[in-house]
């Protein structure tokens, strides 16, 4: 969308860039969030970055991340935080950090999934591991620019040591996703949490609410009185002495008397 938009004229493109500057001088601090949501121009470059998204992003979603939709949106959060920490150093500094939390997301992927098969346009076959590698030399080869590839590396290498080899070797799971954050993946009702510590919200995602009818038209009661339910429960004990019986009168013998 803000491809889209850009392309139309409809913003300035400078309005939305990371500047520390501008976000402490001038309060402008949605370019904290914002810088996030451009991944350059219409182009090749562009289409690789989206494929990338839609494949990777998805892979790890169903994959070790499958029903952890809280920890996922924790991975991003973490993702951003340190690359604009990163970023604070001038000469780590891009405008624009969507194309480095889209390469944390496929070098994360390549820790999860090391012995995958990935071909590279038809032409070369690798293992997952060296994925995130050999992007970064497609790049060099096509003249883009290898810093937010580098740095979003390195944020994805600090989210899988911290989550992943750290409490392998002993240490102890400093990175766990917050309370607050599984809070929110409640409140909005998306996605599903195992062994979440906060129940999901039951008004989440529901458009419509209101009282419940019968197909017959008279309005579901919801409580029952006791001593109807006492009624019900008796009548529901007590057999049928009617039940299995076709007909029913009184017996004559075959005489006729």
């Amino acid at each position: 969308m803000t491809t889209s938009a850009l392309y139309l004229g409809l913003y300035d493109l400078w309005n939305i860039a990371l500047s520390y500057q501008d976000v402490f001088k001038r309060f402008q601090v949605w370019r904290l969030i914002t810088n996030f949501f451009f991944l350059g121009p219409f182009s090749p470059f562009f289409a690789i970055r989206l494929i990338m998204i839609a494949r990777y992003g998805v892979l790890l979603e169903r994959g070790p991340l499958d029903k952890r939709t809280a920890d996922y949106v924790w991975m991003l959060m973490f993702g951003a935080l340190s690359l604009l920490v990163m970023a604070a150093i001038p000469f780590l500094w891009t405008p624009f950090m969507a194309g480095s939390l889209v390469f944390m997301i496929v070098y994360v992927w390549s820790r999860e999934f090391p012995n995958a098969q990935i071909s590279i346009y038809g032409v070369v076959t690798l293992k997952g591991f060296y994925l995130p590698w050999a992007l970064l030399a497609l790049d060099l080869i096509f003249g883009a620019s290898l810093m937010e590839d580098i740095i979003g590396m390195v944020a994805g290498h600090l989210y899988y040591f911290l989550t992943v080899l750290h409490p392998l070797a002993g240490g102890k799971y400093i990175l766990k996703t917050p309370l607050w954050v599984h809070k929110l993946v409640a409140y909005w009702g998306e996605g599903i949490q195992v062994n979440s510590p906060v129940q999901r919200d039951p008004s989440a995602g529901v458009a419509f609410r209101g009282r419940s009818y019968r197909l017959d038209g008279n309005r579901a009661r919801t409580t029952t009185a006791p001593s109807e339910q006492n009624q019900t429960d008796n009548s529901a004990r007590q057999p049928n002495s009617g039940e299995g019986v076709a007909f029913r009168g009184k017996s004559y013998r075959l005489s006729g008397h």
